[in-house]
């Protein structure tokens, strides 16, 4: 069974690019059940707010603050995005989108694991975050969610007001220095072969030829 690690955050659109692009090329390739993926943590602002029902934190107000840009430069960029994820069937919308600190959802994302259901997971939160403008730090928010995907809700909450897998959050992400990641989505097949960026699909289907081609060769 072949292996590809995906090390990327809840509220970058495009790891969510990425993570349709690489679907689609191991469909393309026949090789949805060849492979296992692994979805890894890393968060872009391990510094971010946690956004509240009282301080929603758009993320037009987060790139404009964190660039030192104008609204209307922040809506033009994100509006482009949304524009590329139309392509491969994706709705980002951006008006309603909430950035906050995703550290809660990426711990969550470690239970599914341990659960057989992070990839699941990892499609409900993105949507939840780009297409249904939901908060990814409120703690029901996300035990609701977890449902949705089939993990139990009591359980859920239970860890989330802990510091269970903080450790592990934290080390995909020295994992992922370790390894040359600057930034997210980062890919990596059979810890052989690396895609940084949300790359086209043929980009995928190239290193999957590869992956393929090496599982063929006979031993020894």
């Amino acid at each position: 069974m072949n292996s590809i690690e995906i090390w990327s955050d809840l509220v970058c659109p495009f790891c969510y690019i990425g993570k349709r692009n690489l679907e689609t090329a191991l469909q393309k390739m026949g090789m949805e059940e060849s492979v296992q993926i692994e979805w890894k943590s890393f968060q872009l602002d391990p510094e971010a707010k946690k956004a509240t029902i009282e301080n929603p934190i758009s993320t037009y107000e987060y790139l404009s603050k964190k660039y030192g840009k104008p609204l209307g430069w922040a809506k033009q960029i994100t509006f482009q995005t949304a524009e590329t994820a139309k392509k491969v069937g994706l709705d980002l919308n951006f008006e309603k989108a909430i950035n906050t600190n995703t550290m809660d959802a990426h711990r969550l994302l470690h239970f599914a694991k341990s659960q057989n259901k992070q990839g699941e997971l990892k499609e409900r939160l993105l949507k939840a975050h780009f297409t249904e403008g939901l908060n990814l730090s409120d703690f029901n928010v996300l035990a609701r969610l977890a449902s949705d995907v089939g993990l139990d809700s009591g359980a859920v909450l239970k860890i989330l007001d802990s510091e269970e897998y903080v450790a592990d959050v934290q080390e995909d992400a020295e994992t992922a220095q370790g390894l040359g990641a600057t930034g997210v989505p980062f890919f990596v097949f059979n810890r052989q072969y690396a895609i940084s960026g949300a790359q086209p699909v043929e980009a995928f289907q190239q290193v999957l030829a590869k992956v393929r081609e090496d599982g063929s060769r006979p031993v020894g």
